[in-house]
């Protein structure tokens, strides 16, 4: 089967830490670039980070860029993202996103709520 499943969301307070991880089956994620969006209550889908097939190249949203870094394990067959120096506003439903040879492919998001 192919999906994409989120895990590691959850409350967190003002400047902390969280690291979500997205597992791939179906597809190997070596094979394709791969990328994380949020979504806030009220607000469209918002790109935040890009990373390249091979792994070597990297994009970011300026509003995460330096705090928030975009990764893969090809070994595991997983992606992450480390967030560091969360604020409020990055409270949202986060998600794992691939376009792959059947189309877009998202999981099914995992919440992250920051609290000041």
């Amino acid at each position: 089967q192919v999906q994409l499943v989120e895990s590691g969301g959850g409350p967190v307070q003002s400047g902390g830490s969280l690291r979500l991880s997205c597992a791939a089956s179906g597809f190997s994620v070596s094979g394709y670039s791969m990328s994380w969006y949020r979504q806030a209550p009220g607000k469209e889908r918002e790109l935040l980070a890009t990373i390249t097939r091979a792994g070597f190249t990297t994009n970011y949203a300026d509003s995460v860029k330096g705090r928030f870094t975009i990764s893969k394990d090809n070994a595991i067959n997983r992606v992450f993202l480390q967030m560091n120096s969360l604020k409020p506003e990055d409270t949202a439903v986060y998600y794992c996103h691939a376009t792959i040879w059947s189309g877009s492919l998202w999981g099914q998001g995992t919440q992250v709520t920051v609290s000041s």
